[in-house]
């Protein structure tokens, strides 16, 4: 069994190949991605694998918490990645943009924590051209470290590792994940792959256009109260005005903000 309450600050831990929960926490069923309606994610459609491609944990929390989740428009989320290959290609969310918030030019942003394993974090900017991307970014990050996802961009999560990953992340209540165009485009601008050799990034040829990859180190950000080690979920308890970002993206100058911008 694998504790997670000092990263986590809730107390679940993985065992048997799911999360647990423990006192003060609400149980939580899991919603599952199985691999027959996600092929279209993978290079290879016919691909053989695991049935089961991960497990999402939605709106966790305390009870206790649950009031001030609900006034601020949050949710918490935990997904549970198991590492192995599906085909040539690591184990990979199917990946998803952002929607727009109502009444403004921003998509929503997302805040991301690995608590266990290693997470690649593939980070896409679509163009105004449908089937054309003007960025691509990838960040590496560890137990502990935040990945923040700003406006502009959708993600894929693969887990490139030998271990279970599992992450966190908070979002706006109100969104809703937009599938659309990457499921058109069977994945992400370019797939990670491995068999036995060392991991190696091919592009997906369906894009018009895709810049190469950028590689980007993983950072605290300290204006949004985010720092490796440090969980995320007490941000909700002891400053809820930092996860402001979350619901209110307009506020927000985010080429001097998020590094990822470029």
């Amino acid at each position: 069994m694998l504790e997670l309450e000092r990263l986590a600050f809730l107390d679940v831990n993985l065992a048997s190949g799911r999360v647990q929960f423990g006192s003060g926490l609400p149980q939580v069923n899991p919603a599952c991605r199985y691999l027959r309606e996600a092929r279209y994610a993978f290079s290879d459609e016919g691909v053989e694998g695991l049935e089961e491609l991960y497990y999402m944990y939605r709106d966790v929390a305390r009870c206790e918490d649950r009031p001030i989740i609900a006034q601020h428009g949050l949710r918490f989320d935990i997904t549970l990645i198991p590492a192995g290959l599906i085909g040539q290609e690591y184990n990979k969310t199917v990946g998803h943009y952002h929607p727009v918030k109502l009444g403004t030019v921003y998509t929503y942003p997302e805040v991301y924590e690995v608590l266990h394993g290693e997470a690649t974090y593939l980070l896409q900017r679509p163009s105004v051209s449908r089937g054309e991307v003007d960025d691509v970014a990838v960040v590496v990050a560890r137990a502990g470290d935040k990945v923040v996802i700003p406006p502009g961009y959708g993600h894929i999560t693969i887990n490139a590792g030998v271990e279970p990953l599992l992450m966190a992340n908070w979002v706006a209540s109100e969104f809703d994940s937009i599938y659309g165009e990457i499921k058109e485009l069977k994945g992400g601008a370019h797939y990670l792959v491995g068999s036995g050799r060392e991991p190696e990034w091919i592009n997906n040829h369906r894009y018009i256009k895709a810049p190469d990859i950028r590689r980007v180190e993983t950072r605290d950000y300290p204006e949004l109260g985010l720092f490796s080690g440090q969980p995320m979920y007490k941000l909700i308890i002891e400053a809820p005005e930092k996860l402001r970002f979350l619901t209110h993206p307009e506020e927000y100058q985010w080429v001097k903000l998020c590094h990822l911008h470029n």
